[in-house]
């Protein structure tokens, strides 16, 4: 029998932008009485710096505006500054500041259960994540999609690729210990193609390609700079802030895991990196078989692709599938807790015939449909805590 753990303690590996934000996310939670951070290092000259890095965010403002709106006052407290133990907004938070590797950080001395790992550096679930575990943790979350060194290995039995809200609930407690929330991408996609596989007007997809119009990261350059040996891809070196970067993305891939039915879908996927902090837009293109109707017109429509989308976002995807019938920019988006938003005002289909002779004209249509996410706050981090929360909860 599942058991519901309450007042847990989380850990957090890594403080750069999902770290951090992560942070952010769970000081709103009521899962967690303490969270304890990893940060592998000093960061500045002192505890103050990393609270001062921590409680001001260029794109979403201080803290304390997310904690508690425009009027809300910072509410934190150093207490012992050489353990790293603070109090934030009524919370316990601990930081760590020696360990750099997974097995070396002391999870199992601060009865950590969870910890999410948000480094970027430690990605594959059969050899360095597993430092988490016997370091003391009883599961770890991964803040990206696996990656093997190996490139021969399989996922092991005891991991498990997870987007909250599309198969979250296929996570075992007993038999999953290491956990990958995919990435951003991912995540707002697989939300957009879950309704349609659901559908049986639309289920029948032959071919499908997607480009997400992605802000910038920091795994770009600010300034042009010389790229590292062996760089295969020049274009990540060039200036974030001043080009439209052509650029690769693995959701397609990594959506496979999410969706079994898409390996039976010819899908193509990439990204083009644009100069914005966040917020970011899929462009999904599909094809489908589209019979017709009894007065010989295609069953799949824009009208009938937006009432799936509008049934989903009160229904299986509430809270998760916003349907928008506003014209929306992106930084209408930021911070929106949805995983994606449907920009229906965009939402087009076209019919043809594709000629089989001697007999056949087949329908084939063709659909584009547009979908915005928070790649940061909104979208992924708040999928990757709900997820958190949804493990700690059932987990024995």
């Amino acid at each position: 029998m599942i058991q519901i753990n309450c007042g847990t303690t989380i850990g957090i590996n890594g403080l750069g932008r999902i770290g951090k934000l992560t942070l952010w996310n769970l000081l709103l939670s009521g899962d967690f009485d303490k969270i304890v951070v990893n940060t592998g290092r000093e960061a500045g000259k002192s505890l103050e710096d990393l609270i001062d890095y921590i409680t001001h965010d260029s794109t979403y403002g201080p803290v304390e505006f997310f904690i508690s709106g425009y009027r809300g006052i910072s509410e934190i407290s150093i207490i012992d500054s050489e353990k790293g133990e603070t109090v934030m907004f009524g919370k316990k938070v601990t930081f760590l500041r020696k360990a750099r590797l997974p097995e070396n950080i002391p999870w199992g001395k601060e009865h950590v259960s969870v910890v999410i790992d948000t480094t970027g550096k430690f990605n594959d679930p059969a050899e360095e994540l597993k430092g988490h575990i016997s370091a003391g943790a009883k599961k770890v979350i991964l803040s990206a999609p696996f990656k093997f060194k190996n490139k021969t290995k399989t996922l092991p039995d005891d991991s498990i690729m997870i987007v909250y809200g599309i198969n979250h609930q296929s996570f075992n407690p007993i038999s999953h210990h290491i956990i990958s929330a995919a990435s951003c991408t991912t995540t707002a996609l697989a939300h957009m193609m879950k309704p349609l596989l659901d559908d049986p007007e639309t289920s029948s997809i032959l071919t499908a390609s997607m480009s997400t119009i992605h802000s910038m990261t920091n795994s770009q350059s600010v300034l042009d700079s010389v790229p590292s040996a062996g760089t295969s891809d020049l274009r990540k070196n060039r200036s974030a802030g001043s080009n439209i970067i052509l650029s690769t993305t693995g959701a397609a891939k990594a959506l496979e895991y999410i969706l079994p039915a898409m390996k039976n879908i010819g899908f193509m996927a990439d990204s083009v990196r644009v100069p914005v902090p966040t917020v970011s837009l899929i462009n999904l293109n599909l094809t489908f078989h589209s019979p017709l109707d009894s007065n010989g017109f295609p069953g799949i429509t824009r009208e009938h692709i937006n009432s799936i989308y509008k049934d989903a976002s009160v229904n299986q995807l509430r809270d998760l599938l916003k349907y928008s019938e506003r014209q929306n920019v992106s930084s209408d988006l930021k911070g929106l807790m949805y995983a994606v938003v449907i920009e229906s005002n965009d939402t087009h289909t076209r019919t043809g015939f594709v000629n089989i002779p001697p007999l056949m004209n087949v329908p084939v249509t063709h659909a584009k449909i547009f979908g915005w996410y928070d790649n940061e706050m909104g979208s992924y981090v708040n999928s990757l805590c709900r997820l958190a929360s949804y493990i700690s909860k059932t987990t024995a």
